[in-house]
């Protein structure tokens, strides 16, 4: 008896083994690129941190017998940590009968899902943009945001792709790709306009952008960017700015219909912020514990503190298609 049951302890999938497929898959598929192309990411030591807001560097200017240095405006954003956690529990029978790699799948999978765990994040944050108050006191996506010398100006992009000049029109819900095109276009226009807060243009260095959409209108976005022809002898007007680099994400997460978001991607700041104070961390109650004893079975926890926020609004615009 003694030795069946040291034979089928030898045979059980260990709490090493289970980690290791962890961790190497969490490496393998590090998850989504645009989260990092639109989101800066901190370290945190607190349960909440304050970014405080210091605008942008002066400019240059014609030196008039003394220096003037800049002030630091009195913005700031504040972001809390929260408990994230997920757990899986393995019966000692699946560990040790596991012919098929079942268990395998499952941790792999639990790897897939914590590191689309920031997607889930920033995908709802993006959500909530129209209601999210940022560093100015203003909502995200707003219309009347302004600060020192930029004047009124706002990062919602209203377009009546009925006005629009286009050989074949659709509906805000399914535009034309030349429609698609043109919107575009205009979320693009609206981040070169935006200024600083010393009426300086904010945008006029960016050359890449990524314009991300609800999966309605992904196929229409993709081909009004990588298309040659918009329609039957209409040339691609987004093809012609080839200085410009456009990348089109789909994103399922988001439930919008009609509308999708430009954003810049090369400035040295992002749009959003990711912020964690615990990284990602799995820990193990398996051999020789109790809770193998009572439950006859091993568990595996997956625990972090991390959240986002919003960072710059002037590198993103909202385009609603009407």
């Amino acid at each position: 008896m003694g030795n069946r049951l040291v034979a089928a302890r030898d045979n059980l999938i260990t709490s090493r083994a289970v980690i290791g497929m962890y961790y190497a898959r969490l490496e393998q598929n590090p998850g989504l690129k645009w989260i990092e192309a639109i989101s800066s990411y901190f370290t945190s030591d607190q349960g909440k941190e304050t970014y405080p807001w210091l605008g942008q560097a002066p400019g240059m200017s014609e030196w008039k017998g003394a220096r003037r240095p800049k002030g630091v405006p009195e913005h700031y954003i504040e972001i809390e940590n929260k408990d994230f956690d997920a757990s899986l529990a393995f019966p000692l029978a699946m560990l040790r009968r596991d012919k098929t790699g079942q268990v395998k799948a499952r941790v792999e999978d639990l790897a897939d899902r914590t590191n689309s765990h920031w997607s889930k994040l920033l995908s709802d944050l993006i959500a909530r943009l129209p209601a999210t108050v940022c560093y100015d006191g203003q909502y995200f996506f707003d219309s009347d945001h302004g600060e020192g010398e930029s004047g009124t100006q706002g990062n919602i992009v209203s377009v009546d792709i009925s006005e629009l000049p286009c050989e074949v029109h659709g509906t805000p819900t399914a535009p034309s790709v030349e429609e698609m095109a043109q919107a575009v276009l205009q979320g693009i226009t609206a981040l070169f306009s935006f200024k600083d807060d010393q009426g300086e243009p904010m945008n006029e260095a960016a050359r890449s952008f990524l314009v991300q959409v609800p999966l309605g209108l992904w196929t229409k976005a993709q081909a009004a960017v990588k298309q040659p022809l918009q329609s039957p002898g209409q040339s691609n007007v987004v093809q012609t700015m080839d200085d410009l680099t456009i990348t089109v994400v789909p994103n399922p997460r988001l439930t919008w219909s009609n509308k999708f978001v430009v954003w810049r991607t090369d400035a040295p700041l992002k749009p959003l912020i990711r912020q964690e104070e615990v990284k990602v961390q799995l820990t193990a109650i398996a051999e020789g514990s109790e809770h193998e004893k009572l439950r006859k079975e091993h568990l595996y926890m997956v625990d972090t503190s991390r959240n986002v926020g919003a960072g710059y609004w002037q590198f993103a615009a909202l385009v609603e298609l009407t």
